[in-house]
């Protein structure tokens, strides 16, 4: 993969003393003592990471662990105190005034937890406004715009004003406004926070399929762990200013890598961040042109409940139990006593999402992308990994905070 944006030791401090406070920082003082000392508070304190091209790079975190500072750093709508931003091989914190605006105009488009619309502009003239600021003229704008607005399912509204739209609807008018300037990178400052239950679920829903057909680099805030869980290809935890993990969903949730992260994620529905390939186990499988006589000779079938039969490229086309096999005589080709009724699935499918089809006796196939067989899973034995909770390390930290103070 291609790294479209790496952050490097960045610093973002507020205050008198923002030197002095740096100094502190990087010699390892708490924050608390550092502004005890200068007055000064280490919004992000040492932050280093990169974001893969393609990617939804979800940053969560409690109020005040600096998320909202962080990705307003990317952009320099807040100036870093010290460290780097790339885009690509672009130091985005070395760039001009000129630069910089080119870079917010062209390569970095930006989405608020508020709508921030005009309401004396149409929906399209909204949705058009980056544009109108790059200087295109009236009807590329207008294109431009509905093909944005067609995205996010708004282009019938193009002419209607803010007061008229629901919520949810202007909030997509946001998210238009950022697409249609066509960003390489989009930052996403929690988006669908103030949105209620059900629109905030339609726009997730909303977000990952625009995303699986416009392939943008996005980097999302969040305080919301269901939010990360579903949005997230990589999690970034912060915690007072840094970042104490990053992993993939499944990462966060089965290896939490200390007590902090494991608090959040102690009530988590394992079934629906769990992939099947975290729980699947190294398939067994014989070819399609084997005799029941070759399978007899070696005493028993490989796994407890049988054995899967591929074709030549490896893909399943039967499940073969140890009764049928004991039934049969030795020259029965295997295709014709194997089980051809069974259940399949893919190998990034969520386990909640295939749990009315995992009703069987047999081993369930694992594929991959190609079909090919890449594990297997007992229906039976599935629950233990929903049931696992995941032993943190940790030195005895405490619950996280509740409170703190706001970004």
């Amino acid at each position: 993969m291609t790294e479209k944006i790496k952050v490097s030791h960045l610093f973002k401090i507020f205050g008198p003393q923002p030197e002095e406070a740096l100094k502190l920082a990087k010699e390892g003082v708490d924050k608390d003592e550092i502004y005890r000392q200068t007055g000064s508070v280490v919004a992000v304190n040492d932050v280093s990471f990169s974001v893969e091209e393609g990617e939804i790079f979800v940053v969560m975190g409690l109020s005040g662990s600096g998320k909202s500072t962080l990705i307003r750093c990317f952009n320099r709508l807040y100036e870093p105190t010290s460290g780097s931003v790339l885009l690509e091989d672009f130091d985005v914190t070395k760039a001009s005034k000129k630069e910089l605006q080119k870079v917010r105009l062209r390569r970095m488009g930006m989405v608020f937890q508020h709508f921030a619309l005009l309401p004396h502009r149409t929906v399209a003239e909204n949705a058009a406004f980056g544009l109108k600021v790059r200087g295109l003229s009236a009807r590329e704008r207008r294109e431009k715009a509905l093909e944005a607005l067609e995205t996010v399912g708004l282009d019938a509204w193009a002419d209607s004003y803010p007061a008229n739209l629901s919520g949810g609807m202007r909030q997509r008018v946001g998210l238009a406004r950022a697409l249609a300037v066509e960003p390489e990178v989009m930052l996403m400052d929690e988006p669908f926070s103030a949105l209620d239950p059900l629109i905030r679920r339609e726009m997730q829903e909303q977000l990952l399929e625009i995303q699986s057909r416009i392939k943008s680099t996005i980097v999302f805030i969040t305080h919301d762990l269901g939010e990360a869980l579903r949005l997230g290809t990589h999690i970034a935890i912060m915690k007072a200013g840094q970042i104490v993990q990053i992993g993939t969903p499944e990462e966060i949730v089965v290896e939490p890598a200390e007590q902090y992260v494991a608090d959040f994620t102690e009530e988590v529905d394992r079934s629906r961040v769990l992939s099947f390939e975290t729980v699947m186990e190294e398939p067994e499988s014989v070819s399609q042109d084997t005799r029941a006589g070759d399978l007899a000779m070696r005493e028993e079938v490989p796994g407890a409940l049988g054995v899967y039969v591929v074709d030549k490229e490896g893909k399943p086309v039967g499940f073969l139990t140890m009764h049928a096999l004991s039934e049969a005589s030795d020259d029965t080709p295997v295709t014709d006593i194997m089980v051809d009724d069974f259940v399949q699935v893919r190998s990034d499918e969520r386990l909640y999402d295939a749990f009315d089809r995992l009703d069987t006796p047999h081993l369930v196939a694992v594929v991959d992308e190609e079909g090919h067989l890449a594990g297997t899973v007992d229906p039976l034995g599935l629950y233990q990994h929903l049931e696992f909770q995941a032993e943190a390390p940790g030195d005895g930290e405490q619950q996280p905070e509740k409170a703190a103070q706001n970004e």
